[in-house]
Parts: C-alpha cells; structure tokens; sequence
C-alpha cells in the first residue's frame, strides 16, 4: 500500500513549484484572452499563431513550432482550423521542396488587424492589476523561462 505524503508536502509543492505556478497563470491568462477573443471566433493560441506567421520571411513548420515552443504534431493540428476558415495556408517551399512554408491569406490579415486592439486593451487592462516594475520583472522572467535551456539543446541534439 503507498503513502501518502503529509499535507505539508502539498503545500510546499503549491508554494513553490514554479511550474504548477505558471501553469495557473497560463490557463487564467488563456481563458481571458479566449474570452476577449470570442467575438471574432479567435483562441488567444491561434491569435499567437497568426501573429508569428505576419513575418516578412513565411517560417516554415518546423521553425515555427521551434518559435511557439510547440511540437509539430500540435501545431499541424492547429493549423488545420485555421486553414479551414480560410486565414492561413500552406505551401511548399520554392527552393526546398521537402519545406512547407505557412502563409496568412488576406481574410488571416484581417482577422489579426481586428484582433490587434483587443490584445492591446486587454494588456492595458492586466498591466493597471500590476505595478510597472512588476510587469517588466515578470516579462523578462517569462521570456527567460520561455527560452530554450542548454539542457534542451542537447537533448535535441
């Protein structure tokens, strides 16, 4: 029969795991960006998605699953709503034909245009619950989390 760890161990991990902390920020941040975004049909991940994809240079798969910290087999199925609705598109790269490259169509930039000032004021909204000092902190501890780690790097290598 296993033990149980005492109340005092779960209490710890809710205090100070980091990733359990970010994991509730991450999905109340998501539930109210998707919220934000409903009006337009949009989730607040392919709201991400379609900003990462308005570059001068189109990414290609691989590349922009690396940029979304995503694996392919996720963000091929994310794609694939996009697709559907006709906001995104992919094609085959010119010089590369084993490279696909993911476009917006023109109906992909419309949506993100509208989509634009909704992210801004819900942003002008979260920084007035923070103070200046701790949402740049906490930008740039995220952005350093969000990094990939020499511990990564040579996993995938």
């Amino acid at each position: 029969m296993s033990k149980k760890l005492p109340i005092e161990v779960v209490h710890e991990v809710r205090d100070c795991c980091l990733c359990l902390a970010t994991q509730r920020a991450a999905r109340r941040l998501a539930r109210r960006f998707d919220r934000a975004f409903a009006p337009l049909g949009l989730t607040n991940g392919q709201f991400s998605l379609m900003m990462s994809l308005n570059a001068p240079q189109a990414p290609t798969l691989g590349r922009l699953a690396d940029a979304l910290a995503m694996d392919r087999t996720t963000l091929t199925a994310a794609l694939k709503s996009l697709e559907r609705r006709g906001l995104v598109e992919t094609r085959l790269d010119e010089k590369d034909r084993r490279a696909r490259r993911l476009f917006l169509t023109n109906a992909g930039s419309d949506l993100l245009a509208a989509a634009l000032p909704i992210w801004r004021r819900e942003h002008v909204a979260l920084d007035a619950e923070l103070s200046q000092s701790e949402g740049q902190k906490l930008r740039k501890a995220l952005r350093k989390l969000g990094a990939e780690t020499q511990t990564e790097g040579k996993a995938k290598a």
